[in-house]
């Protein structure tokens, strides 16, 4: 008898193993290019992938994998999607992993696992490998039979996307990619689609009276103003009623940084104190922001918060004002409130260039020596100078980008990104890998020309993952590399010396780094003076490869930025628990 459940040779069929089953359901996305360390772990998957025209980036390291994932995201604005070998490279994940959580970075995470049937009472594997990372994700699952890999997927992507970005990490049995089933194509909800939550009309009204009557308005924003689209709005409540803008994280940019109305939070923060109404928008009141205390801001200063989790308000500092909605909603109005209050004052932003005279004119007077060894500062204009406004700047290390923050002006959306908040050193060049991916593929879906991207770190940060080159080497991706190379981890050992006269254990030499690009095929110099500086850029900059510039600079520089508080952009002196010790030094 024919079993009437059989389908007949007629009947149409769409079975596909679960690799390719996650590659279409992850090409609903948009997203066209992953980052993967290695293939075993994922062999259909990437087939699945291949076909489905997504690139696929090589890794060195999990912790690169992901953050790779992590700078396509920022830049793109669109998920991230990374894939690793859940027990040996989870381990390895867990930096790149927090990184981009406390990023708010829409990052998937497809980690293979070891089929269950192969563990052992007593085995060395762990019951649920994902326990790793249960605690510093936001969502971490295992997909628990074949036939549910699309749901699981789904569901990570929302995971990722929707409220607040976060890391959603999924775990894959290995064997499930090799599984076949039939594949239903079915609608799908758009990803992270989401209501604007629109402010309360009452708060916004309180806000504006409290904007229309300050002499010193200041906007701060972060993160949050960015993922929520909120430049075009902040722009204009910006140039309508003349406030001036600090951008902090991804942040940075959306009002340009021109010095007049935009400005870089790490530079002009010693205006803060100035401010007699402070809105923040989209930003946690962290350790940067001296936690919204005095004496970084006037403990008699209005606040207003802006922010799209009601958990973020008033962290550490009690908010006169709180609005608990989308910032690009709220934005707009409170555009529309200020714009109907006829008394409102038209604040004149200059005040903020005033509270900078002292520390500018140090900034100025340093850096300008002709001859060798080449300061910091003096890296910082000449590519300033040559760097393209459009240009998406990465910062890692920690002594050159206090340097770099005196001098860095960002002038675009989603156009600079550091390894702030969690500080992990070296994680840099993985993020500009990502974003190097991220510019390529939304030049090939404009037709504009791809955005330049730029790494500026550290001789002791690039050395944790340099090999990363080998991805952009392979990839064809191109990205600016300038290595502050002054020998030391310098802020450890300028520290010591500023304490005790001495250093231990902070020496590295300043090696020929520039080889390590040479070993991959791409171009490097070693640049020892200071007029060599600009030509080397231009090259690079013109070149079709990638480039490492190695800046032999100032050894002895450090200790001076540690003793003078005019040039100290980023206060690690706040590092200090107690609310009664939060130390910002004083500008005279």
């Amino acid at each position: 008898m024919t079993n009437p459940s059989a389908p007949s040779s007629t009947t149409p069929s769409n079975r596909l193993n679960g690799g390719k089953v996650i590659a279409r359901t992850l090409a609903h996305t948009g997203v066209r290019t992953a980052f993967c360390l290695a293939g075993t772990a994922h062999t259909q998957l990437l087939f699945g992938l291949q076909d489905e025209k997504f690139r696929i980036v090589s890794g060195r390291h999990e912790t690169c994998t992901v953050a790779s994932a992590d700078g396509y995201a920022r830049v793109s604005g669109k998920m991230g999607i990374a894939l690793i070998k859940a027990d040996q490279g989870l381990p390895n994940a867990i930096t790149g992993i927090i990184t981009a959580q406390l990023a708010c970075s829409p990052v998937v995470v497809l980690a293979s696992l070891t089929p269950a049937n192969t563990l052992e009472a007593e085995g060395e594997d762990e019951n649920d490998i994902l326990d790793l990372v249960k605690g510093q994700c936001k969502w971490a699952k295992t997909v628990p039979s074949p036939d549910r890999l699309a749901e699981f997927v789904e569901a990570a992507i929302h995971q990722a996307t929707s409220g607040r970005p976060g890391v959603a990490v999924l775990g894959v049995p290995q064997h499930f990619e090799a599984a076949a089933m039939e594949y239903i194509e079915r609608a799908r909800p758009q990803i992270a689609s989401r209501n604007a939550p629109v402010a309360d009309v009452s708060s916004i009204d309180e806000a504006a009276r409290l904007l229309a009557q300050a002499q010193h308005p200041m906007i701060i924003v972060g993160s949050g103003a960015a993922l929520s689209q909120a430049g075009a709005a902040l722009r204009q409540l910006a140039r309508t009623f003349k406030i001036p803008v600090l951008g902090s994280n991804l942040g940075r940019g959306l009002v340009p940084e021109d010095m007049k109305l935009g400005f870089a939070w790490p530079l002009a923060q010693v205006a803060a104190r100035d401010a007699d109404v402070v809105l923040i928008v989209g930003l946690r009141m962290g350790q940067r922001m001296g936690y919204g205390l005095a004496p970084r801001f006037s403990a008699d200063a209005k606040f207003i918060q802006i922010d799209v989790h009601a958990e973020e308000i008033g962290r550490n500092r009690p908010v006169d004002v709180p609005i608990v909605a989308d910032a690009k909603t709220a934005l707009e109005q409170l555009h529309t409130a200020l714009a109907a209050k006829k008394d409102a004052v038209t604040a004149d932003p200059l005040w903020v260039n005033n509270a900078l005279k002292i520390r500018l004119a140090r900034i100025d007077e340093l850096g300008r020596d002709e001859k060798a060894p080449i300061h910091p500062y003096r890296m910082a204009r000449d590519l300033m100078a040559q760097m393209p406004e459009n240009a998406i700047y990465v910062g890692d290390g920690a002594d050159i980008q206090n340097w770099m923050h005196a001098i860095l002006r960002i002038k675009s959306e989603r156009a600079f990104m550091d390894h702030y908040p969690l500080g992990s050193m070296g994680i840099g060049t993985p993020l500009a890998l990502g974003a190097a991916a991220a510019a390529r593929e939304m030049a090939e879906e404009t037709g504009d020309m791809e955005r330049p991207v730029v790494l500026v770190t550290g001789d002791g940060s690039f050395g944790f993952y340099c090999s990363e080159l080998n991805g952009a080497a392979l990839a064809g991706l191109k990205i600016v590399c300038l290595i502050s190379n002054d020998g030391a981890w310098g802020t450890e050992k300028h520290g010591q010396m500023n304490a005790l006269g001495k250093s231990v254990n902070c020496e590295l030499g300043q090696w020929d780094y520039q080889m390590i690009a040479h070993a991959y095929g791409l171009n490097g110099e070693r640049i020892e003076k200071p007029e060599d500086i600009a030509p080397a850029l231009r090259r690079a900059f013109a070149a079709d490869k990638t480039t490492v510039l190695n800046v032999i600079t100032d050894p002895a520089a450090g200790l001076m930025r540690k003793q003078d508080p005019r040039v100290q952009t980023v206060a690690f002196e706040d590092l200090v628990s107690s609310q009664k010790k939060h130390y910002t030094p004083a500008i005279a």
